[in-house]
């Protein structure tokens, strides 16, 4: 299967925290979740990944390249979105979308005015004017609408209803179908239960596993459910997977 994200030694500190040697790849079509309790290091992973920080060692490979700011081909098949951003606040969204779509070459409208009328956004009201539900949600959008080959999405359920995360998880099961691939940070349990091929597991910087979702419930037999292996892995002595 073609690694379209891989990942291996990645290294960053902080004066409080140090994320090392994390390691992991993201096949075409698999959706991958990223789990562990807050603070554990998965929003400086996926910021250390697109350098919006800038790791101190490690490789990052993208459809096989480095990220590179001149490789411009590769960012554009790439889709982020942050369940925190909050930017241009006080312009209207129509106005955030025209200067964004300028950036992406593959930029569909079709699709956007599609994911615009699944999530009943507005174009018309001012960021600052929406919910935290609505603003992750528009932050989805734009990650959408230009035929992203790699999702990277940091808590994308974040502030959603149930009703809006379920329709987002069908979509993120349709991207998959059609071969995109999707890494996503996640506190709710029950979303990686419906839609997550992969595992990655994250504590205190370190990796605790990585692998195929249904070998990480095979490994821990006592636990009954992914909210409790994560209880256990919580309270246990750290354990890594060789590294």
């Amino acid at each position: 299967m073609e690694k379209i994200l891989e990942v291996k030694n990645l290294c960053k500190t902080y004066p409080e925290f140090q994320l090392q040697n994390i390691s992991f790849c993201v096949e075409r079509g698999m959706i991958m979740g990223m789990i562990g309790r807050n603070g554990a290091g998965k929003t400086t992973t996926m910021k250390s990944i697109l350098h919006l920080v800038h790791p101190d060692s490690g490789e990052i490979s993208f459809f096989g390249q480095k990220l590179d700011q001149q490789k411009n081909d590769v960012r554009q098949k790439i889709g982020y979105a942050s369940g925190g951003n909050i930017f241009y606040a006080r312009k209207k969204i129509r106005e955030i979308t025209d200067m964004t779509k300028s950036f992406y070459t593959n930029w569909e409208d079709k699709q956007y005015r599609r994911y615009m009328e699944l999530f009943a956004l507005d174009e018309n009201k001012k960021l600052k004017d929406l919910s935290e539900g609505m603003k992750v949600k528009y932050s989805l959008v734009l990650a959408l609408s230009h035929h992203a080959e790699l999702l990277i999405l940091d808590e994308p359920t974040s502030g959603l209803d149930p009703v809006s995360r379920q329709e987002l998880l069908d979509i993120f099961h349709y991207l998959a179908k059609e071969g995109t691939a999707i890494l996503f940070s996640t506190h709710i349990t029950s979303d990686l239960e419906k839609t997550a091929d992969a595992i990655t597991y994250i504590k205190d910087g370190f990796i605790v596993a990585s692998k195929a979702y249904t070998q990480f419930l095979l490994d821990y037999p006592q636990e009954h459910t992914l909210e409790d292996i994560m209880v256990h892995l919580e309270r246990k002595p750290m354990q890594f997977d060789g590294r």
